[in-house]
């Protein structure tokens, strides 16, 4: 029997940038996450005007690019 308590952590991001080959995001606990952009075909074909435009949903449980059709979840990321 497992005696740690099942506790569930829910991230949430704050904002979200790019490099070249890399997509991070910011938690709203400080931390930065990146990942590459090989992960996300639709991202990584994106026009860097299409990856700025994106924004939080769900309070910050994911990401939406509205020209590029793709929904994220920040606890997917990790």
């Amino acid at each position: 029997m497992n005696t740690l308590a099942d506790k569930s952590i829910t991230v949430l991001a704050s904002k979200v940038w790019f490099t070249k080959d890399m997509l991070y995001v910011l938690l709203r606990d400080g931390r930065e996450l990146g990942v590459p952009l090989l992960w996300f075909p639709r991202l990584r074909k994106g026009s860097q005007e299409q990856l700025n435009n994106w924004r939080l949903i769900g309070n910050g449980i994911g990401i939406h690019w509205e020209d590029l059709d793709e929904d994220l979840s920040v606890s997917a990321l990790f």
